[in-house]
């Protein structure tokens, strides 16, 4: 029994969250956001992450995906996993979110929720691709859809107003 407290102290302080905020559309508070970081990696049960989330309005986020992904425009969430070298027995995480707050607040008046609960499920959906899952076929966006659902409510969040299986019409 001591040796897990022991154990979750060490994993407490072996995730470290870094918040920069480059956007004037949405408040957010970094403490706010680091909770619902951690959250998250509890959930996936990860004890070891070295995380960046920026946040950005939807111009910033379009030039990283121009000059990243090779794609024209803004998009919600970027993830680069940046966890080479840190290997499978340091079961550790490292990557960069790159967040809009703009789209975040377009997209939760189209499916009737906060700006806030938009951004904590893209913080969510990015660490979930960290975490290895991914949403390029059917089956792979249902088991993301579903464990999103599962770690917003982790978080302390409802599941996200989205199609279990896939994307907003």
């Amino acid at each position: 029994m001591v040796r897990s407290r022991v154990r979750s102290a060490a994993a407490a302080i072996a995730i470290a969250v870094d918040v920069s905020d480059r956007q004037d559309v949405l408040r957010v508070s970094r403490r706010w956001l680091d909770r619902i970081v951690r959250a998250a990696l509890r959930a996936e049960g990860v004890e070891r992450a070295e995380i960046g989330v920026s946040l950005v309005d939807d111009r910033r986020i379009a030039a990283v995906h121009r000059r990243w992904l090779g794609v024209a425009g803004p998009t919600d969430v970027i993830t680069f996993d940046l966890s080479a070298g840190v290997g499978p027995q340091a079961a550790g995480l490292a990557g960069d979110l790159v967040v809009s707050t703009e789209t975040a607040r377009r997209m939760a008046r189209a499916v009737g929720w906060t700006p806030h609960r938009e951004l904590a499920y893209y913080v969510v959906h990015g660490l979930l691709h960290l975490a290895g899952y991914d949403d390029h076929s059917p089956a792979d966006r249902r088991a993301m859809r579903s464990r999103e659902r599962v770690v917003m409510r982790a978080c302390g969040l409802p599941a996200p107003p989205r199609p279990a299986g896939g994307r907003l019409p």
